[in-house]
């Protein structure tokens, strides 16, 4: 379940199972290990030195030791055994700052396995019984799984907006409406049409009529993967949409493979100009607009 911004503490809390004796258990566990930090710092990254990450990230010596000293304060923060809203939102920075250097999940997750390894075992003073140490042991393990859920949300936020700029990059790299003429544009369409993208194209086909008053627009659907009823119907629909306008529409790259699917679905394409060669709607076109092309 994903904690988000609106979750007050207490209900985080809550959500983890952390009681206040959770929080006791850990700033009691805290007075061990806090002033060992720097010994955790080593059997940390004698773990990760042979990691392929280590080498990627820490081959500078100046960021390796600020990035040590962070760890050594983010460690001292939770074995204070306080947990408010600087603290959540500290977790949360910091799996925006994983997100933008593009440390992978599974290494996240592994080094927070092998630290509270460490702290469990390598920095233990056997000074607890029992009972206690086995107590103590989960909530601490509540306090990794907390920061952890923490760490990966803003993580997961950050990377799902990077994902929707790089598509939405895609998606206006894909949609190059063109003008080749004064008062004439074209779009070749390659790959799928599927809804997304009709819409988008459509959105795209208009914005530019309407900039540049354009009075023809070639649709190229030569490069168009496959041409169902779905396919069929968003053309349509832009060259409709073209035409209310007042910019008449020309689909071009019409194979016979796409002309036999066409009727054998039984679309009505109604009115709408079609070529089988973009050579052939330019010609069109450049008649539409007033043009005459000749060889020189």
């Amino acid at each position: 379940m994903d904690i988000n911004s609106t979750h007050p503490v207490a209900e985080v809390l809550q959500l983890y199972g952390i009681t206040e004796e959770d929080l006791a258990l850990v700033k009691s566990y805290g007075e061990i290990v806090i002033p060992k930090l720097p010994d955790y710092v080593k059997h940390f990254y004698e773990w990760q030195k042979p990691l392929p990450e280590y080498a990627e990230y820490f081959s500078d010596a100046d960021r390796l030791h600020r990035v040590q000293k962070q760890q050594i304060v983010y460690w001292t923060e939770t074995f204070q055994g306080v947990v408010n809203q600087d603290y959540v939102d500290r977790r949360r920075k910091l799996g925006e700052s994983h997100a933008r250097v593009d440390l992978s999940l599974p290494t996240y997750f592994a080094g927070m396995s092998q630290s509270l390894s460490i702290f469990s075992e390598k920095l233990y003073d056997q000074s607890l019984t029992e009972k206690e140490y086995a107590k103590t042991l989960i909530s601490i393990a509540k306090m990794v799984h907390l920061d952890t859920a923490l760490v990966v949300e803003a993580y997961t936020i950050i990377n799902r907006e990077k994902v929707e700029k790089q598509n939405q990059a895609m998606m206006e790299m894909s949609i190059p409406v063109t003008s080749i003429w004064d008062g004439v544009l074209m779009l070749p369409i390659v790959g799928v049409l599927d809804s997304k993208r009709a819409q988008d194209l459509m959105h795209a086909v208009l914005t530019e009529i309407s900039n540049s008053r354009a009075r023809v627009i070639i649709l190229d659907i030569s490069g168009v993967a496959v041409v169902d009823t779905a396919v069929a119907n968003h053309i349509i629909k832009i060259t409709k949409a073209s035409k209310l306008m007042g910019c008449n529409c020309t689909v071009s790259g019409v194979s016979p493979a796409i002309a036999q699917t066409i009727v054998e679905l039984g679309i009505d394409v109604g009115t709408m100009s079609t070529t089988s060669t973009l050579r052939d709607a330019l010609d069109l076109a450049f008649s539409t607009v007033g043009v005459c092309i000749v060889e020189k």
